[in-house]
């Protein structure tokens, strides 16, 4: 099945790109794989800080899940593969993709005016022709409207 994977955090651009691979994947029989990657947290001594760091990095990544969850609920009935993954965020979205046969496209959020993002900035320069999967960069200044039109 055709699977976009969607790597999510808690910009409006990302919700956009969410938005965009959840009307693609409904309208050509596909899935959505969504990615929420987080730092990983530097080692402190005292165990009792360290274990205080996780949890709170945890609790944001459910956050950010949930947040995901609720924008697929106003698209339809998606019922998406969701993964957290703990480190540097452009090798674990190769990873995902060299994971799974099935993602057909790599979905990310431009960030609207300046600099579109990090991640943008790496998988559209230096990568953009390393990748198995095409990209799909979605402008973050879409509105709903756009995305009716163009998804």
């Amino acid at each position: 099945m055709r699977t976009y994977l969607v790597v999510i955090d808690e910009t409006e651009e990302a919700e956009v790109a969410l938005r965009f691979a959840a009307r693609r994947a409904m309208k050509t029989g596909g899935a959505v794989e969504i990615l929420v990657v987080m730092d990983r947290a530097e080692f402190v001594a005292w165990g009792g800080i360290q274990a205080t760091m996780e949890a709170e990095a945890r609790e944001h990544a459910e956050d950010v899940v949930a947040r995901a969850l609720d924008t697929l609920g106003e698209e339809g009935q998606l019922s998406p593969a969701i993964h957290v993954r703990q480190g540097a965020a452009a090798p674990m979205i190769r990873a995902a993709i060299d994971a799974n046969p099935n993602i057909a496209a790599l979905v990310l959020g431009a960030a609207p005016g300046g600099n579109p993002g990090p991640l943008v900035s790496h998988f559209s320069g230096s990568e953009a022709g390393n990748l198995p999967v095409p990209i799909m960069l979605v402008p973050g200044a879409l509105n709903r409207e756009a995305l009716d039109r163009l998804s």
